[in-house]
């Protein structure tokens, strides 16, 4: 559904740390599930019937990449009914994009 993707001049811990604080143990779509992969970095929230928010922080040449992927994740039948459940996909895109800049001033500005 969407894939944003930048550089911060932060650690990759730090990045994860801010990451996986925003997305504690309960952020609001029920059932949801948090996985951290740090040796890999990568976190991932997916919660709800169609919401897969992914993250993948790396070491790039002194910098940290920052990756952002929200994949609808609803079943094969109920995928395209997505877009018209949920009425707050005007404006999807820009407040998605909004928390992704956020979180990179948080953690040391973007590049």
């Amino acid at each position: 559904m969407i894939a944003l993707t930048d550089t911060v001049d932060a650690p990759v811990d730090r990045v994860l740390d801010l990451i996986a604080d925003r997305y504690g143990p309960a952020v609001g779509l029920d059932p949801s599930r948090v996985e951290v992969d740090r040796e890999h970095g990568r976190i991932a929230y997916q919660g709800g019937w169609w919401y897969r928010g992914e993250y993948e922080v790396t070491e790039e040449a002194g910098h940290t990449r920052v990756t952002h992927r929200v994949l609808n994740v609803a079943g094969r039948g109920s995928r395209w009914a997505v877009p018209l459940a949920n009425k707050f996909f005007i404006g999807f895109r820009d407040r998605t994009t909004a928390g992704f800049r956020e979180l990179l001033r948080e953690a040391g500005g973007s590049r």
